[in-house]
């Protein structure tokens, strides 16, 4: 699996992929996105990648929260990263291809220097994608309200991704 730039040519298909019932019970259906301004407005502080396999399976957001206060990350200083994904068609769900997206999405921004923690802010209610980062390392630190939607905040230590990648696998 790889992460490429999402391109004009992907907005059709981020477009359905945000329509799907099983995206929209995860992220939620209150905010429609724009891709193609999205796009517009990506740098190297905003990534939008599509992760390919054989085939394009799914959509990595990665931001820099500190950027966004507004958006209701509060203070939170620079050396962070916020990520967002969503696998797209539902038939890939359940078959390891989220945590292979993450992962991906960890190393290349852990790769930077500056970059020390990791947030993630799924939804309250979205209790499969809450056991995801879990299981991926992400400690609980707080409930917060982003964009007017509850979500649990959780945060992923640079130290403790290491400390992850040295353990032997089981």
């Amino acid at each position: 699996m790889i992460l490429r730039p999402a391109t004009p040519d992907d907005v059709p298909r981020l477009n359905a992929w945000d329509n799907a019932a099983h995206v929209i019970a995860a992220v939620g259906a209150e905010q429609m996105v724009d891709w193609r301004g999205e796009l517009a407005r990506a740098d190297r502080d905003y990534e939008i990648l599509i992760a390919e396999a054989d085939r394009p399976i799914g959509v990595v957001l990665v931001k820099d929260p500190s950027l966004e206060p507004e958006a209701g990350w509060g203070a939170i200083g620079p050396g962070s990263r916020a990520i967002t994904l969503w696998i797209g068609d539902e038939a890939d769900c359940g078959q390891g291809l989220g945590a292979q997206m993450m992962r991906l999405a960890l190393a290349r921004c852990f790769a930077e220097r500056a970059v020390r923690r990791i947030y993630a802010a799924p939804l309250g209610r979205a209790m499969r994608a809450r056991m995801f980062f879990a299981r991926l390392g992400f400690q609980e630190r707080e409930r917060r309200v982003f964009n007017k939607r509850y979500c649990v905040l959780y945060r992923l230590d640079k130290a403790d991704w290491a400390a992850m990648r040295r353990q032997p696998s089981r």
